[in-house]
């Protein structure tokens, strides 16, 4: 038996359409109608969609800007209890915007948090792809600047799984060049843009071809990123008696037993369970006096 929704005092993560406006589930449309309050990224942007579903909730704004400001009053409110909707301009809300603080300060308050699915750009985009999707990392929007973008790009172009990016259509270009810089030209992508809507596109198959192609047709839209992983590295096959001959060398140099297993393992990549096995059978193939 399904529960009665709204409840007063849960909160309701609610995804809207990021184009296609068929894409709001039944479930959505009726709690959207029903719910006593509506947390909206922007209340001029979803006021039509409310308005042509009827919702007669009360609307606040919710934003990265007043965050702070707003979340004890949304607190407030499922104290009473009433029951609250958070929807996001476009999607699902909690990736990469403030819903994800509000659900943890729901939770902890003891409020119940429930998603009411819907459409989610890194999704669509990440299977649609063609790449692979078995592992993938969510990295959302990057830093706009500085070390901590650096290092961030660093930490991708060596990440194996696939990757999903969302990145504004007027720093588009930069990224796809610093992309080049870190994983080169041929790293597989699909830059997704428009998606679910009339004219959605999806340009790859490379970092180096979607960068050509944006130089000559600047991007419109929000853009979702997915980038291939990093090509695994051949493994470097040890024989025993080189391993153990390494490790005799990091022992004569001072280190333990254990000591000198962790550094060859991490220097390897060989299991430290088998260099203690090494270890062991060097020492009980000793000759006894």
């Amino acid at each position: 038996m399904q529960r009665q929704e709204p409840a007063p005092g849960t909160l309701y993560l609610v995804g809207t359409p990021i184009g296609h406006l068929g894409d709001l589930s039944p479930r959505a449309r009726e709690l959207l109608r029903q719910v006593d309050v509506i947390a909206c990224e922007d209340t001029r942007h979803s006021g039509q969609l409310l308005a042509s579903l009827g919702a007669q909730g009360r609307r606040l704004s919710f934003h990265q800007h007043n965050t702070r400001s707003r979340l004890p009053q949304l607190l407030e409110l499922l104290k009473q209890p009433l029951s609250l909707a958070l929807i996001s301009d476009a999607g699902l809300p909690g990736i990469s915007d403030p819903g994800e603080a509000l659900a943890a300060a729901a939770r902890a308050d003891g409020h119940e948090v429930i998603c009411i699915p819907g459409p989610c750009a890194a999704t669509t985009a990440l299977v649609s792809s063609g790449l692979p999707s078995g592992r993938f990392c969510f990295e959302g929007f990057l830093p706009t600047k500085g070390r901590d973008r650096q290092q961030r790009l660093a930490n991708i172009a060596r990440e194996s799984r696939t990757t999903v990016l969302y990145e504004a259509p007027h720093r588009l270009l930069a990224l796809l060049d610093e992309l080049v810089t870190h994983c080169g030209e041929d790293r597989p992508v699909q830059v997704a843009r428009e998606l679910t809507k009339r004219y959605e596109q999806q340009i790859g198959p490379t970092v180096g071809a979607a960068r050509e192609h944006f130089r000559q047709h600047p991007p419109q839209g929000e853009c979702t990123l997915v980038l291939g992983g990093a090509p695994l590295q051949p493994t470097t096959q040890h024989s025993e008696a080189e391993l153990l001959r390494r490790l005799e060398q990091h022992m004569e140099a001072g280190a333990s037993a254990s000591d000198a297993a962790r550094e060859l393992a991490d220097q390897t990549g060989t299991s430290r369970r088998e260099l203690y096995a090494l270890l062991h059978r060097r020492t009980t193939n000793l000759p006894q006096h």
